[in-house]
């Protein structure tokens, strides 16, 4: 059975896990879920995640949710290429890049918080991307600085990581809010590098099915 994504095309989780599934090199069919219109909370989708939240993988005869923990599953279950290095502590690495973008950064800045903060009265576009702008800053701060301790022409070494899958939508969801990316050469250096890559550019937001044109 080919594997079904359940995602919304610019949700920076569903992103990615494109980009895992074509890393991998894996066929796969999406199936939409039009979060401005409520579908996450839809008696169909709670059935596959519980949480309301995309992305749900149906894959292998299971219903896997938490974007991370798809790219972990499917660095495990199609170990090439590899998302993750060899070696505990390289492994670490890896991983606690990623978490600054899935853990720190984009919890403040995606749809169910940013919904959130217009229910306390901040409703105009200037505050809103202040505010997301705020916390995509201090990671981004922090991961340039690994990325020139780590970095070998991605964000840990010279292939794509899962820290690269959680990298580069978070600097599309950057440029959404007008944040200021200048001062971080080496993200934009992936950020390029990530543009010429054939399963970044199939994973680009504007490529998907349900993308507004």
């Amino acid at each position: 059975m080919v594997p079904i994504l359940h995602g919304y095309w610019r949700s920076g989780t569903s992103y990615r896990t494109r980009i895992g599934l074509e890393l991998k090199g894996l066929a796969y069919e999406q199936a939409p879920v039009d979060l401005r219109a409520g579908a996450q909370r839809s008696e169909t989708f709670l059935r596959l995640n519980p949480q309301g939240l995309v992305p749900a993988l149906e894959i292998d005869g299971h219903v896997l949710t938490q974007s991370v923990a798809i790219l972990e599953y499917l660095d495990e279950a199609h170990p090439e290429p590899p998302l993750l290095p060899k070696g505990a502590t390289a492994r670490a690495e890896v991983r606690a890049m990623a978490a600054i973008v899935a853990c720190d950064i984009h919890p403040l800045n995606n749809l169910r918080l940013l919904k959130a903060i217009r229910e306390l009265g901040v409703d105009d576009q200037v505050g809103q991307n202040a505010w997301a702008g705020r916390w995509i800053s201090a990671g981004f701060d922090a991961l340039e600085r690994l990325i020139e301790r780590q970095g070998g022409g991605w964000c840990w070494g010279e292939a794509p990581t899962i820290a690269d899958c959680c990298l580069i939508p978070q600097i599309y969801s950057a440029r959404r809010f007008e944040v200021e990316l200048e001062p971080y050469p080496l993200i934009r250096a992936i950020e390029l590098k990530a543009a010429a890559h054939p399963a970044f550019q199939a994973a680009h937001p504007d490529r998907q099915p349900d993308a507004d044109q």
